[in-house]
């Protein structure tokens, strides 16, 4: 008898649960029947007159929008962001203003350069991008797990990302395509030793570092203004996969980094945490270094710029719906709040432009109106008027500034910083270029396995080009990192090791007339401003 009372009880639930939750069309009117279309008669045709049936297919028509063309894959999570230390002397910006102040944050992680639907334990760098939604508007920290890029300059990168993707002949990726574009582009070492070590595989989104990798501006209340990178530092540790452990890992779970997330965050009420580090370089002192550090293909060393602890991101909630967060949120660097600006790194000059437009593209115009994108602390206030999906009603006639109806103003404290140039117009490479000292620290800073790993996965990958040029020119750019590096690479990829030398010395004494050519340059300009 109990058992028919609790079972009666949970079909009465259910009954009142149905008759709360009738399904709808999308202007509210509520469904009739949601099985069978409208005919003509038994046995006629479907009518066009049935609307809810052509509101349903049309609105399934549509449900993908654009799929990004790099950091297609991606995880979102919420969480927030805790300050320890005011850099109030550094910056203006909100998140930095008082020690213990906390931010609401919105993480992406994601992979860079493979689809939305790839398996994630492919080898690509991966994107860390961080969304602060602060009382000075929304701030796009986005960046990678990476410290550095395959390129300092933002012209390369539809070649570089073209190069990377799938033929367009037969839309299959191909390691000959890759080196072919890269044995051109020795500031690429580092990223290429990075990549095809086992940091190309990362065991979880949680177990990985962050980087801004470029650098920008902090800038306060004085309009004094300091150069600034930002690392994250996982407190879960850094853990990888083998190139094997990867391979084994894709026939188990095509998205391991999603289910880790979803398992640990959102099933089991996990959190994660990465503490911020910051390094700051003071304007006077940006030519002190061997290279150029608007260079996004390098690191800032720290025994010159030590690393700052400044604050920690816990992420604690994954989003209640994965289209309309994770696959809505739109990151852009140019994204950015008073305190904060770019610097003059070419590719993130690039970046500033291009990460923007790709979702006005993907999302429309009014991307930044999306419950995910938008600010939350903030009122949005402008003239900007119209265009798809405007979901706001502005009841004033006044849409333009200045006038003398409304009191809708600019505040000059919020300017952009000044900075003096001297020189012309120019299109010529940076000459403290330094292409290969970082990489061979990097690969000397590898243990054995990881180095052997390396040149396992690196020179197999390379042996399957066709064209000995690109095979020489790789294995002499490793060469120059470290010779030990570029032997073993040249030898598993089947290279002559005494032309690979030859080339080394070649690219070795360009880099150096690159620098004589580059200093008489800068002397010439001096002279003339």
């Amino acid at each position: 008898m109990k058992h028919l009372i609790t079972l009666a009880s949970v079909l009465l639930l259910s009954l009142n649960a149905a008759a709360n939750t009738t399904m709808t069309r999308q202007n509210g009117a509520p469904i009739g029947d949601n099985q069978n279309s409208q005919t003509a008669g038994p046995w006629g045709g479907v009518l066009l007159q049935d609307s809810h049936l052509i509101e349903k297919l049309a609105a399934f028509d549509r449900e993908r929008v654009p799929e990004r063309v790099v950091h297609a894959r991606g995880t979102g999570v919420y969480g927030y962001y805790e300050n320890y230390v005011d850099l109030s002397e550094l910056t203006m910006a909100a998140p930095f203003q008082a020690e213990g102040k906390t931010t609401d944050v919105f993480t992406r992680f994601s992979a860079v350069i493979h689809g939305h639907q790839s398996p994630e334990t492919l080898r690509d760098p991966r994107g860390f991008a961080v969304k602060f939604y602060t009382e000075q508007g929304n701030w796009d920290l986005v960046g990678n797990n990476f410290p550095i890029f395959f390129i300092r300059d933002a012209i390369k990168f539809p070649d570089m990302v073209h190069s990377l993707k799938p033929s367009p002949y037969d839309n299959v990726q191909k390691a000959s395509r890759v080196f072919d574009f890269f044995s051109h582009v020795p500031e690429a070492t580092q990223m290429i030793t990075m990549l095809f070590s086992d940091y190309g595989t990362p065991k979880s989104y949680l177990n990985m570092d962050g980087s801004s990798v470029h650098a920008y501006k902090f800038v306060n209340a004085n309009g004094e203004m300091n150069y600034v990178k930002f690392t994250w530092k996982t407190n879960q540790g850094v853990k990888n996969f083998t190139y094997k452990e990867a391979m084994t890992m894709q026939g188990q779970d095509m998205q391991p980094h999603t289910t880790d997330i979803y398992t640990r965050i959102g099933e089991k009420g996990e959190t994660a945490s990465w503490d911020l580090y910051i390094q700051v370089l003071s304007p006077k002192d940006i030519n002190n270094f061997e290279f150029n550090p608007l260079d996004a293909t390098k690191v800032w060393p720290e025994d010159k710029l030590p690393l700052r602890k400044v604050g920690k991101m816990v992420l604690n909630r994954v989003p209640d719906n994965f289209f309309e967060e994770t696959e809505q949120a739109a990151f852009a660097p140019s994204n950015v709040i008073p305190g904060i600006e770019p610097s003059e790194d070419r590719l993130l000059q690039g970046r500033v432009f291009a990460y923007a437009d790709t979702q006005r593209y993907r999302l429309g115009v009014n991307s930044y109106r999306i419950p995910v994108n938008a600010p939350k602390n903030v009122k949005i206030n402008n003239h900007m008027q119209h265009g798809k999906l405007r979901p706001t009603n502005t009841q004033r006639e006044v849409n333009y500034q200045p006038s003398t109806y409304i009191d809708l103003a600019d505040d000059s404290q919020y300017k952009y910083s000044s900075m003096p140039l001297v020189g012309g117009y120019q299109q010529i490479p940076f000459y403290k270029q330094l292409n290969f000292k970082q990489a061979g620290e990097l690969y000397r800073s590898f243990s054995k396995g990881e180095q052997e790993r390396l040149i396992e996965v690196l020179g197999g990958a390379l042996q399957t080009s066709d064209r000995e040029t690109v095979k020489i020119n790789i294995s002499a750019f490793m060469y120059n990192a470290d010779k030990e590096y570029g032997t073993a690479i040249a030898k598993r990829s089947g290279t002559n090791l005494s032309k690979v030398q030859a080339r080394a010395k070649e690219l070795m004494a360009e880099q150096e007339a690159l620098v004589a050519e580059g200093e008489a340059i800068a002397h010439k300009l001096s002279q003339l401003f």
